[in-house]
């Protein structure tokens, strides 16, 4: 062998590296399936574009969050990392309250979670992944994606290195990233209006002694049932607050405020006199961010040589915090119907993963419908709810939508249309 054809060996054996599952995105989902696999003996590789820690809104888990935290061996690490207790949702609307306790509920399983900063959050699991052996790359993005054949990446770290990564399988879990959606024209308008949220974290310097931090507490506009607030107390005397509108509720040029989303969401705080007069000593932490168009869908969640997780196929809507419970449920079902196919068995992805995924997403879907035409409001806020449906309804509320043997989750729309009749009658 000459010794020009040895250097190029050596160069291709540099720039092409070949794993049984490529994972692209390090968040909850990305983190959790690595852990996943790996610990069933398959090679996998994350590419991450960003740096840990960095923002990320979401940060109201659900109980169901809870089973695959443990199924990944993490369990421990996210109990003993000082994060804020949650055991319910909060909702107000003018002078109504009422509370969801997520440790009443139908479905069997946890009943607690963690109202989390997921800066903290998405670190801590992806090192309790990479403590468990499984590879993490950080600043690595992916460019362009080849399924002819056995599927590959090309990517480049942050030095504008390239490389090329052959995997028998490709997972995305790049989060809003979205980036096999991009790469292979999957984009599909979502069924959802669009709508924008403006958001930040702030000292909160609550006072009032009957305001119950182990709860997100969920808050709609006094005059508008279309705009909403998340109010998501954490562990250290700060919270984040949001607030959710259409488009031209929450423009800034249209309010008059030239690019200003600080006094944005000042001014929205100011019009819901609940939330207001808990924030009245509240000091805004950062600059406060702007999400716009945010629902998001896809052609195609699966086949036999990809999958998309939690964000990457589809996003809902923030109101019910159903994203992260959505990204770890379809962590945990890729992964079992993948190591069935990495082991020789016959799979098919729409039956055995997308149809199943589905079916708790719509049925989030329908209550995140139902909130925003006001029939699940009715619902939430009627004066004497049946305590059988309101545990039933609180199963979803707590990320147990997928439970087959919940009459609210098996007939979700038809179910809810009847309680809604039932509570405006």
């Amino acid at each position: 062998m000459s010794s020009a054809t040895s250097v190029q060996n050596d160069v291709e054996q540099c720039t092409t590296e070949t794993v049984d599952v490529a994972i692209i995105g390090a968040g909850p989902s990305g983190s959790i399936v690595a852990s996943l696999l790996h610990a069933q003996g398959k090679k996998v590789l994350v590419l991450e574009k960003q740096h840990f820690p960095r923002f990320s809104i979401g940060e109201s888990l659900l109980p169901c969050c809870m089973q695959v935290i443990t199924e990944a061996n993490m369990l421990e690490a996210v109990n003993q990392a000082g994060f804020q207790f949650k055991n319910g949702a909060a909702f107000r609307y003018q002078d109504k309250y009422t509370t969801f306790d997520f440790t009443d509920k139908f479905s069997p399983g946890p009943g607690t979670t963690f109202q989390v900063e997921r800066a903290t959050f998405d670190k801590l699991l992806a090192d309790e992944a990479c403590k468990q052996g499984v590879d993490i790359r950080y600043g690595h993005t992916v460019h362009s994606v080849a399924l002819s054949g056995e599927p590959s990446l090309e990517i480049s770290n942050e030095q504008g290195q390239t490389q090329t990564i052959k995997a028998k399988f490709i997972l995305d879990a790049s989060g809003f990233g979205r980036v096999l959606p991009r790469l292979l024209d999957l984009e599909k308008p979502s069924t959802l209006p669009t709508r924008s949220a403006v958001f930040n974290h702030v000292r909160d310097n609550i006072s009032d002694p009957n305001f119950d931090r182990n709860k997100i507490l969920i808050s709609v506009h006094p005059d508008n049932q279309d705009i909403w607030y998340w109010l998501i107390p954490f562990s250290d005397g700060r919270c984040s607050v949001g607030v959710v509108g259409e488009p031209h509720q929450l423009a800034v040029v249209e309010n008059g405020l030239d690019g200003d989303l600080d006094q944005l969401l000042k001014i929205m705080i100011d019009q819901e006199p609940g939330l207001k007069k808990l924030l009245a000593n509240a000091e805004l932490i950062n600059q406060s961010g702007l999400l716009k168009g945010y629902s998001a869908n896809v052609k195609t969640l699966a086949t036999d040589k990809f999958a998309l997780l939690g964000n990457a196929g589809e996003f809902l809507d923030p109101v019910f915090s159903s994203g992260v419970t959505i990204a770890m449920q379809s962590a945990s079902m890729a992964a079992k119907t993948l190591l069935k196919q990495l082991n020789g068995e016959t799979v098919d992805w729409q039956q055995d993963y997308a149809t199943p995924l589905m079916k708790g997403v719509d049925t989030f879907r329908t209550y995140v419908e139902a909130w925003y035409d006001c029939r699940f409001q009715d619902t939430i806020f009627f004066d004497d709810p049946d305590p059988k449906i309101k545990q039933m309804i609180c199963s979803i509320l707590a990320g147990y939508a997928w439970d087959d043997q919940n009459p609210f989750v098996s007939e979700s729309k038809r179910r809810l249309d009847m309680v809604v009749e039932l509570c405006r009658s």
